[in-house]
């Protein structure tokens, strides 16, 4: 695991879609491997926000392998306390993304105030919902609006914007994240149906950011056996990739894919995705890696 900076950085917890890698179910041969032992599993997608000199520090989503994720950071961060998380920032209400939360509640951790910020339809569907409410009722975490395109400050030259992005929304909204440091900024989208169905232009948000993790949930169309893959839009990576072939090298430097699918051979470092993925100028996240904000 990389030395964390000096300064505030961002880490990366994770890099599997909502199941994680290998995935419940699979036997076929793109998680054998990993079944087997003979490569390590990825945990679901999960970025920490870390301001070392303040010893404080927040996750983006709570997701089914938070026990795990909290441990990666307690080792690079160390914790004062249990869980000593300063907040979660929720992007939206599918289940590898909120999971985790349930590790706060009395049955394990017993957490008292955790701050969980989320959007409103995302707050309510916690709040009137079973076993979340519980955790409210409880006081394990403690409940915050979020607004889309308004900052949330953490600490002195370091915040958190949410910013709506299409996508499946049966529960709630679903948001990517601004994270702007005192010298650098990140952008977070994990989920979102495709980019020509955004508002916003991503070349434009790309422009404003020093490094952005983008959805890479599938490499390429027909890549999920038996499923039609409208019923679970996401921009391929070979999508992107042609959207994006234009752009400087500088541009293209900054994108990291993450939040694959099982299915996903860009999962695997030795497979020719991979390699196309980097000889095009683009990265894959990798668990561990801290960038400096």
């Amino acid at each position: 695991m990389q030395s964390p900076p000096a300064g505030a950085y961002v880490a990366v917890l994770g890099v599997a879609q909502d199941g994680g890698y290998p995935q419940a179910g699979c036997t076929r041969q793109c998680c054998r491997p990993a079944w087997e032992g003979k490569v390590a599993p990825k945990h679901v997608s999960s970025l920490a926000v870390v301001d070392p000199q303040k010893q404080r520090r927040w996750l983006i989503d709570a997701t089914p392998d938070f026990k795990a994720q909290l441990r990666m950071l307690d080792e690079m961060a160390p914790p004062q306390g249990t869980p000593d998380l300063q907040g979660i920032f929720l992007t939206h209400a599918h289940i590898g993304h909120y999971t985790g939360l349930m590790h706060l509640g009395r049955e394990v951790i017993g957490a008292h105030h955790v701050p969980v910020y989320a959007m409103p339809r995302m707050k309510a569907f916690l709040e009137q919902n079973g076993p979340w409410d519980l955790l409210v009722r409880l006081e394990n975490i403690r409940l915050y609006d979020l607004q889309n395109n308004i900052p949330v400050t953490l600490g002195q030259g370091l915040s958190i914007t949410p910013f709506l992005v299409p996508h499946r929304d049966e529960y709630s909204e679903t948001v990517g994240f601004l994270i702007a440091g005192p010298h650098r900024k990140v952008a977070y989208i994990s989920d979102i149906d495709k980019w020509e169905r955004w508002s916003t232009r991503i070349e434009d948000l790309l422009a404003r950011v020093d490094l952005a993790f983008l959805d890479g949930t599938f490499y390429a169309n027909g890549e999920v056996p038996g499923r039609d893959m409208s019923e679970i839009p996401h921009p391929f990576i070979t999508e992107s990739m042609h959207r994006f072939a234009g752009l400087p090298a500088r541009e293209k430097n900054k994108i990291y894919f993450i939040h694959l699918n099982h299915t996903n051979p860009a999962l695997q470092p030795q497979s020719e995705a991979y390699r196309t993925i980097r000889e095009a100028g683009f990265h894959v996240a990798r668990e561990g890696e801290k960038f400096g904000i």
